[in-house]
């Protein structure tokens, strides 16, 4: 005798969206109708199967005492201190066998219960809806005992009715969460795996004759300035908008003069849709938004996105995001010049996209789709290519739209992410342009621009950015005739992104390249008591990709990255060049809307890097696109004879809803005089007692040449020649680059174990010369090194001289010396700052006197890597020394070692030693964005090739 038992639980493994749920439609923030958070602590029950339970929990009267509880919203992994299992991060491998539709039968199961009363007011006619705004991936949903259904679609609201089923007192909502479904296949959008109800819960009463679903149409016509709004709603009501006299019936429409909505003049007008049950409050921006002479244009104007990818994340809350933290984010982007926002890779929180349209964003809303695993099987069985699939395609799709369709920041609505191509997308498409041709529709992965009405990509290196610039990138006729963004580049990983200034003077030389992306906003990195923050692999996952979710512009606490402020620096809307020889400064309005009437322009001139004299500068309220030539005062009089430049800031004029009055937007620095070199004649000659060899004010070891002290300062370690650094994730690079990854041939030729023959040690009449080789074990190339010492007795100078021997095919990753000082602290130099800086991240970089200490000189990357490079430095001061260059050198000072450096995996790795690692560097390697992009361009190589450069040292005690 046989028999089979089926698990009960079959509806993880549909295709279909779910059943029970209301035809989605349009969010309001608020109303007068009553609602009720159902936010708080629900008692939580933890299964490691689907069906490991039966549907008991969910009558009502349960005893559900002994359970544990969470926090809603939340993620259960990351409650409980690791008693509810663990995060798992992927790029874009499923952690679960691909055999769609089907999901492993250890599937993490969390059942949610929360008693609630109604409050003492609430209304005793109308009806009521329960609303989830976000559940990862599938739920099913009882109310008072009553089934009310199942969904799919984790980043997507759904909605029951429910109003039959209340009563005053003790409801019981009952919720059982699965963390892997069919949805799961759907959803692999290279972040961290998180179950659990992570968006709010709200009861929200219906009255009689209450708002139902409604589109505002709300178009801008720039030839005449007039606005043209329509309300259209299933429930017939007026809408009023008391600042342009609008009072008309829904599904009317009425031209009035306004002022335009655009990210840079975000101009909404509060109004009123009314009911006979219910009053909704309406933010309303007028634009119009439209493919014309092959641009995305708005209001008749072109515009150049200045964006970023954002991933909602919390370090300690994941994706359970509250207002103010989305509020932060959208601060941060403005302050930072940024204008536009990629919702990769699903529509974010509602509230998020308020603020875009409240501070001024463009936005890509993006769908909750991305089926990227499948590229490991050639997409064979990729759900988008799979009729049965549509139906859940669609659903995701009418979800957004629906849900988002009232917010004027939106200009396009995105199909999903690293999909491949099928039936699927094309019916979305479809879908989406009948219901909304107001908006754009964009999809990165239609090459061929089948369905989408820009051509998009991501990671396109430099060159062949240029080339679709010039129409010259061939394709489809539809697609050569479309705009091109990048919707993701500039890969934030670690130290970088590098190029980016390369690409932003692309997007500006020709019209077709219309901005992009920066991915992406935020490091993905988990608070973790003992690694500080952790990333994939940290909990023990089978399948992981590292530290590749740690890629953003901000870190996990949301402090900028020099990435970030390298890009608003890249991207600012004011240019500013000087010619310090006669005076004049020539600016730029690079905005697409606004003026320049809401800024001010100042001033300053600095000798030596302290500013002597500034003011105000009168600069004309210029129109987009506009410039104009200023006269600069003249300039002060000093006596020093030292470096003098100028610097020009435009800022704030006065307050706005995202900074304060005198908020810098924009800044340029020009010379006004030639920097002075450190030289004297070498008066002192070596003079050797015994062990020691004496120069001026320095000690030396007779037998090595090491420097030994300078001035009673000790040198704990001499300077030599260093061309190591811990490679950057970039520098290692992705395995899927097509171009050569130098990090990994660094390694293989040996570059961080370089050894040093010491070849010979010479005190002629006026210098001490030790002569070394440096070169790696096994390999025959080397770098012949002579150390030139001289003195005029009170200061020291080092003169390197460096000759590659042998066929150097690599660039070096740094060229200079290392020297350890037992002591030293703080740290105060001339020269780029006041953050890191390397050959193509140093836009930002202001040349200015600093002052840090040589903890605060360390950028807290999350995987430890080379930091921290100071640029364009004169002079520095450390430890009792003053260090100047010639010419002008990189410097670093850290605690550890470079090689301590290289071996850490998290910051808690790295341990303060007994000795300040100094490196003075001539030359530094190129960053670049390899990590999954281009690395640097050639011109930001550090070639192997002869080389001097000189560092004089002198004492500061």
């Amino acid at each position: 005798m046989s028999f089979r038992t089926s698990p009960s639980a079959d509806y993880v493994e549909d295709v279909s969206p779910g059943r029970g749920t209301l035809p989605p439609r349009a969010r309001y923030a608020a109303s007068d109708a009553q609602s009720l958070s159902l936010n708080g602590n629900w008692r939580f029950r933890l299964s490691a199967t689907a069906d490991a339970e039966d549907d008991s929990f969910a009558e009502e009267g349960y005893d559900a005492g002994d359970w544990a509880e969470v926090a809603v919203p939340g993620h259960w992994v990351l409650q409980g201190d690791g008693a509810f299992g663990s995060p798992i991060y992927t790029n874009h491998l499923y952690p679960f066998p691909v055999d769609p539709p089907h999901v492993p039968t250890e599937n993490p199961t969390g059942d949610h219960l929360r008693v609630f009363d109604l409050p003492s007011d609430w209304p005793s006619d109308g009806g009521a809806v329960l609303r989830f705004d976000g559940v990862e991936s599938c739920a099913r949903v009882w109310l008072n005992g009553t089934e009310l259904g199942e969904f799919k679609g984790s980043r997507l609201p759904h909605e029951f009715a429910v109003g039959h089923l209340l009563k005053p007192g003790g409801n019981t909502l009952a919720v059982r969460v699965h963390q892997w479904s069919a949805g799961s296949y759907l959803e692999d959008q290279d972040q961290w795996w998180l179950p659990g109800i992570f968006r709010d819960v709200t009861l929200l009463h219906r009255p009689a004759g209450g708002v139902g679903d409604f589109f505002v149409h709300a178009s801008y016509d720039h030839t005449t300035g007039q606005g043209t709004l329509r309300v259209d709603s299933d429930v017939d009501g007026r809408v009023t908008v008391p600042a342009l006299d609008i009072d008309v019936a829904t599904g009317e429409s009425v031209t009035v003069a306004v002022e335009p909505w655009t990210a840079e003049t975000p101009t909404l007008y509060d109004g009123v849709l009314a009911t006979e049950g219910e009053r909704v409050p309406l933010r309303i921006g007028f634009r119009t938004v439209v493919l014309e002479d092959g641009l995305i244009k708005v209001n008749g104007r072109a515009v150049l996105f200045k964006g970023v990818n954002r991933h909602e994340w919390h370090h300690e809350k994941g994706r359970a995001l509250d207002l103010e933290t989305m509020r932060e984010d959208v601060l941060l982007m403005k302050r930072h010049n940024l204008n536009a926002v990629r919702t990769s890779h699903y529509p974010p929180h509602p509230a998020f996209l308020d603020l875009c349209d409240e501070y001024g964003l463009w936005v890509i809303d993006e769908c909750d789709l991305e089926t990227h695993g499948f590229t490991e099987q050639d997409w064979r069985d990729n759900p988008v290519d799979d009729d049965r699939w549509t139906p859940a395609l669609l659903d995701r799709a009418a979800r957004m739209v629906e849900r988002d369709k009232n917010h004027p920041s939106i200009v396009f609505w995105s199909l999903g992410n690293e999909a491949g191509t099928g039936r699927g997308l094309t019916a979305m498409a479809e879908w989406i342009h009948e219901r909304d041709p107001e908006r754009l529709v964009h999809y990165e992965g239609d090459w061929n621009c089948r369905d989408t009405d820009v051509y998009s990509r991501m990671y396109a290196f430099h060159d062949e950015v240029e080339k679709i610039g010039q129409r010259l990138d061939g394709g489809t006729h539809k697609r050569r005739e479309l705009p091109f963004i990048q919707c993701e580049y500039g890969h934030a990983m670690g130290n970088g992104p590098g190029g980016l200034a390369d690409y932003q003077e692309l997007f500006e030389k020709y019209e077709r390249l219309q901005g992009g992306f920066i991915w992406e906003w935020i490091d993905h990195g988990v608070k973790h008591p003992e690694l500080g923050y952790a990333y994939g692999g940290d909990f023990g996952e089978e399948l992981h990709d590292g530290n590749f979710v740690c890629d953003g512009l901000v870190f996990p606490d949301r402090t900028p990255s020099p990435g970030l402020i390298e890009y608003k620096k890249v991207i600012e809307p004011v240019h500013i060049e000087g010619d310090g020889a006669n005076g004049t400064v020539h600016v730029t309005n690079k905005q697409d809307f606004a003026d320049l009437s809401a800024l001010a322009f100042e001033w300053s001139c600095q000798v030596d890097g302290e500013t002597v004299e500034s003011g105000s500068l009168a600069v004309p309220a210029l129109a987009p696109g506009e410039s104009a030539e200023v006269k600069l005062p003249e300039p002060p009089a000093d006596g020093r004879g030292g470096e003098r430049q100028w610097t020009v800031r435009a800022l704030l004029a006065d307050d706005t809803s995202w900074a304060p009055k005198g908020h810098v937007v924009a800044w340029g620095q020009f010379a006004a005089g030639a920097r002075p070199l450190p030289s004297f004649p070498a008066t002192d000659r070596p003079v050797r007692e015994a062990d020691r060899i004496t120069l001026g004010p320095a000690a030396f070891d007779a037998r090595t040449g090491a420097l030994l002290s300078i001035g009673g300062v000790p040198v704990g370690a001499t300077p030599r020649l260093d061309v190591w650094r811990a490679p950057t994730d970039n520098d290692e690079g992705a395995e899927w680059q097509t171009d050569t990854r130098y990090g990994t041939l660094w390694r293989t030729l040996g570059l961080h174990r370089m050894r040093h023959r010491l070849v010979s040690v010479e005190a002629g009449d006026d210098a001490l010369t030790v002569r070394t080789r440096v070169a790696p074990a096994a390999r025959e190339v080397g770098l012949d090194t002579v150390y030139r010492w001289t003195s005029d007795g009170e200061r020291l100078r080092l003169s390197v001289s460096v000759t590659p021997q042998g066929d150097w095919t690599v660039p070096l990753p740094r060229l200079g010396v290392r020297f350890g000082l037992p002591e030293a602290d703080a740290v105060e130099w001339f020269g780029g700052g006041p953050g890191e800086a390397y050959p193509d991240t140093r836009a930002a970089s202001m040349v200015g006197r600093w002052r840090s200490t040589v903890d605060a000189l360390q950028t807290p990357y999350l995987r430890p890597q080379e930091n921290g490079a100071r640029a364009d430095v004169r002079w520095v001061e450390l430890g009792g020394l003053r260090i100047e260059g010639d010419p002008e050198f990189w410097f670093t000072a850290r605690r550890w070692t470079t090689e301590q450096l290289d071996a850490a995996r998290h910051r808690t790795d790295l341990a303060p030693g007994d000795m300040v690692w100094v490196n003075l560097d001539h030359g530094q390697h190129g960053i670049g964005s390899q990590s999954c992009g281009p690395g640097p361009l050639p011109r930001y190589f550090l070639k192997a090739e002869p080389a001097e450069f000189a560092f004089v040292f002198s004492t500061t005690r």
